[in-house]
């Protein structure tokens, strides 16, 4: 096995080498061309005999060999699947480019064309390049503005639907994944209803809406975060009255986040000034604290794995993750211990454990994921936003970091659509959620007042 992995990137580094070479080629060979008479001929057929790779999806360098593509890029079209590829070099006998989104077919035109864009010669290859969908990350709703006093926040479809504000939490209504809720501290809590195409305001009559989650039998727990020990922290909206009937659930301040056990049904929240994680049994009514927190007086949530064996406590103002397991027979969440950061240490960094470095991690969401399923074990990745970093990324059940999507070109932060790591930005993420029947993410891109998609290309 490592065998074979190696021989695939040896090929893979082989393919990139040569790549480089034909571009460092493609200045000194257009000024050959041009002394030997190298340019396009049009008495000589243009000819497209072979390219590299065979296969690859969006942004795939692609290098074309044939003879008498000319040598001014101006002057050359490529078209692969029906779209038009970027050129960025061509010398009479080889031609370099890059894939464009969607060209699923795969079929291979070069086209030359004269002073005024009309075609004069083409070629067509004999064999197509097999088109690979990949994952990229587009905007799905809001509408973007550089200057934040030019937003506007109103309800309406999917294509007219103004900006979005603070998105601290996203969820999915589990009897009904049509229903996406957008937790706000600013803007209101917003409803997305994917079948209707619409965005509305739903209305709670709470303020500072830090998350929103649901109990087993499908009521809706609001959370609001607050600065009074003696005002309500949780709140809960019955199914039965169509999230009307408001009841009190708990009193708490600063309550950041709130998890309900997938399996056994209590519900915990952390609490910001106090430094705890308060357990709340829906049976009994009782309120108690679980553990306390090392650190007081910060942001940190819980979020509780699919199966309710553990949990992640997101230590946001700390940077790092720990782990909390669970006592099946006491049915409470133990001391939490590290996972993965440093404590304090802000930075950026992928890697295993406390040689990883995050930068204010926010609202993550577990995905399962197949390749787990022949070595048994935990199935699920962590994917989470990771704030100040504007990344999305993964923690594996190893307890290893890896950067899933942000930072494009370079870059930290921005606004850029496109592949995953080379082109995607992101200006503070700060929540996140799978979709399970769409098979992609949603994340709410703070700063820029969008909610941005991940997902394969359509």
């Amino acid at each position: 096995m490592k065998m074979k992995n190696s021989m695939k990137i040896g090929r893979w580094q082989l393919h990139w080498i040569m790549l480089a070479l034909i571009t460092l080629c493609f200045a000194s060979c257009k000024d050959d061309n041009e002394e030997q008479g190298g340019g396009f001929d049009p008495d000589k057929p243009v000819v497209v005999s072979d390219f590299i790779p065979k296969v690859g999806g969006l942004a795939t360098r692609m290098v074309l060999y044939g003879d008498n593509f000319g040598n001014d890029p101006s002057r050359v079209k490529v078209i692969i699947g029906g779209q038009n590829a970027k050129v960025i070099g061509v010398n009479n006998q080889n031609l370099h480019c890059i894939v464009p989104a969607r060209a699923y077919d795969g079929d291979i035109k070069v086209i030359i064309v004269d002073d005024n864009g009309d075609e004069v010669a083409h070629a067509v290859s004999e064999s197509n390049f097999v088109y690979k969908k990949k994952m990229l990350v587009s905007t799905f709703l809001g509408d973007y503005v550089e200057k934040e006093s030019d937003r506007i926040i109103k309800d309406g479809p999917f294509g007219d639907c103004g900006s979005f504000r603070t998105m601290r939490w996203l969820t999915f209504d589990p009897q009904n994944p049509n229903h996406m809720y957008v937790a706000s501290q600013q803007g209101g809590t917003r409803l997305i209803d994917f079948e209707n195409e619409y965005v509305s305001t739903f209305t709670t009559n709470i303020d500072n809406v830090s998350c929103v989650n649901w109990t087993l039998d499908g009521d809706m727990i609001v959370t609001r975060d607050h600065g009074s020990d003696t005002s309500i922290g949780n709140f809960m909206f019955t199914r039965a009255s169509g999230f009307t009937s408001r009841t009190d659930v708990s009193r708490g301040r600063g309550v950041k986040a709130t998890a309900i056990h997938p399996v056994n049904g209590e519900m915990y929240f952390t609490r910001f000034r106090a430094g705890d994680v308060q357990r709340y049994d829906f049976e009994t009514g009782t309120l108690e604290t679980i553990f306390q927190n090392p650190y007081g007086g910060v942001h940190f949530m819980l979020m509780i794995h699919p199966t309710g064996d553990y949990g992640y406590l997101v230590e946001s103002e700390r940077h790092y993750i720990m782990r909390t397991d669970y006592d099946w027979e006491t049915k409470r969440f133990t001391i939490p211990y590290l996972v993965c950061g440093a404590a304090a240490n802000a930075g950026y960094a992928d890697g295993v454990g406390s040689s990883a470095r995050l930068n204010w991690p926010m609202q993550g969401t577990f995905v399962k994921n197949p390749d787990y399923e022949a070595q048994g074990g935990d199935q699920y990745d962590f994917y989470f936003c990771d704030r100040d970093n504007h990344a999305i990324r993964k923690l594996t059940p190893m307890g290893r970091v890896e950067t899933f999507a942000g930072r494009g070109n370079n870059g930290t932060w921005g606004y850029n659509d496109g592949d995953l790591r080379l082109e995607a930005r992101f200006n503070w993420p700060e929540s996140i959620v799978y979709d399970e029947l769409r098979k992609c993410f949603y994340v709410g891109d703070t700063r820029n007042f969008l909610i941005r998609k991940i997902g394969y290309e359509e």
